[in-house]
C-alpha cells in the first residue's frame, strides 16, 4: 500500500510517498480505508528528530512513518463485539504511534468513532486530533464553565480554531491571540475580541480564568495573567528550549495556586464519539487551510513549519 515514509531525520524533505505491506489486523482490532489524514505539530517534530526518545519507542529502524489521525472507512470490522460494520464511515487516532497517512490502518476499536454523519471524510480528517485535544484541555484539564475569560494563544491554528468553537460552545467569553491577517477568521469562528499577537503581549491584556497555550514559548509571562483561581493548560513546548519548557511547566503544576496543565493525549472511544456528537450539533466545524495529496507530504509539512495556517493541513488519500 501507498504510504508517507522517511529514511532518516531531517527537513520536510526527507519525506517521499512509497509502499510498505498493508497492514495485517490483529484479534480485536479493525481495518480501515484511509480517506484522508492531517498534519499535526507533533509529526514535524518527530521528523526532525527532536524527540528521538519517542520515536524510538514507536519503532526503531527507517523507513519511519507519520500521521496521527485518519477519517475512512471500515473494510474489516474484526469481531463482532467492535459495534462496527463494514463500510461504515469512521475517524480515529494512532496516539501512541505514526502511520495514518497511508491507504489503511489497523486500529482497536477504542482508537475510533463513527464520523460525523453529512461531513465530507476527508474534511472530517481535519479534526479528530485537534479536536479530541481542545475537548480534553477546555472541559476536562480547565473545566471551563459559562461565563469564565478564556485566552487562546495560537487561535487560528489547528488546535486554537476548534477551542475558539468549542468554548463559546460552552458559554465562555472568549479572547483570541492570532496574526494580524487572521484576525477577522477567528473573529468568524467565534471569538468576542481578537488582537495580533506581534502588537499585544501579556502586558496589554486582562485578567483571565483560563489561558489555553498552543505556541509554547513565555509561559511564565501568561502564566502571570490568570485571576485567582485560574488555570492555564498547556499543549504545546518550545522546541529550541524544550527542557528549560518542560521544567518550567513540570514545577507549575505543583507550586503556587495558579496552576498550569499539561497533558499526553490518549484520546478514548467515547472522547472521539463526544467529538461526533459536537460536530453533527454544529458546535464544531473542521478547517481546513489546504488538501494535498499523499505525494506533496513534503509539501504540507514545509508549509506548516512556517507557520500562518488556518485551522489543518489535510492529506487526500483516496
Amino acid at each position: 500500500m501507498r504510504a508517507a515514509l522517511y529514511d532518516r531525520y531531517g527537513p520536510p524533505d526527507v519525506l517521499y510517498e512509497g509502499t510498505v505491506p498493508k497492514p495485517d489486523t490483529k484479534p480485536g482490532e479493525v481495518l480501515v480505508r484511509v480517506h484522508a489524514a492531517s498534519v499535526n505539530g507533533g509529526e514535524l517534530l518527530g521528523r526532525a528528530g527532536k524527540v528521538r526518545l519517542a520515536t524510538g519507542l514507536m519503532g526503531r529502524g527507517f523507513p519511519k512513518r507519520t500521521g496521527i489521525d485518519f477519517a475512512g472507512e471500515v473494510v474489516d470490522p474484526g469481531a463482532s463485539d467492535s459495534g462496527l460494520a463494514t463500510g461504515d464511515r469512521v475517524w480515529g487516532l494512532l496516539p501512541r504511534s505514526f502511520g495514518s497517512a497511508a491507504e489503511f490502518v489497523a486500529v482497536a476499536p477504542r482508537q475510533l468513532a463513527l464520523a460525523p454523519s453529512g461531513l465530507d471524510l476527508v474534511q472530517a480528517a481535519a479534526l479528530p486530533a485537534v479536536g479530541t485535544t481542545a475537548i480534553t484541555a477546555l472541559r476536562d484539564k480547565a473545566r471551563l464553565t459559562a461565563g469564565e475569560r478564556l485566552l487562546v494563544r495560537g487561535a487560528s491554528g489547528g488546535v486554537g480554531s476548534v477551542a475558539v468553537q468549542l468554548a463559546k460552545a460552552y458559554g465562555a467569553h472568549v479572547t483570541a491571540l492570532a496574526g494580524a491577517k487572521h484576525l477577522d477568521f477567528v473573529r468568524d469562528l467565534g471569538a468576542d475580541e481578537a488582537f495580533d499577537y506581534a502588537t499585544t503581549g501579556p502586558a496589554d491584556l486582562g485578567r483571565f480564568d483560563v489561558v489555553l497555550d498552543t505556541v509554547g514559548t513565555a509561559h511564565p509571562a501568561y502564566r502571570r495573567l490568570l485571576a485567582p483561581g485560574g488555570r492555564m493548560v498547556a499543549i504545546a513546548f518550545d522546541a529550541e528550549n524544550l527542557a528549560a519548557s518542560l521544567s518550567y511547566l513540570l514545577v507549575s503544576t505543583v507550586f503556587g495556586p495558579r496552576r498550569v496543565r499539561f497533558f499526553s493525549e490518549n484520546p478514548t472511544r467515547t472522547l472521539i464519539a463526544e467529538l461526533t456528537r459536537l460536530t453533527e450539533s454544529g458546535a464544531i466545524r473542521p478547517v481546513v487551510d489546504t488538501e494535498y495529496p499523499l505525494a506533496d507530504i513534503a509539501a504540507a509539512h514545509r508549509s506548516l513549519e512556517r507557520g500562518g495556517v488556518r485551522g489543518k493541513h489535510v492529506i487526500r488519500i483516496v
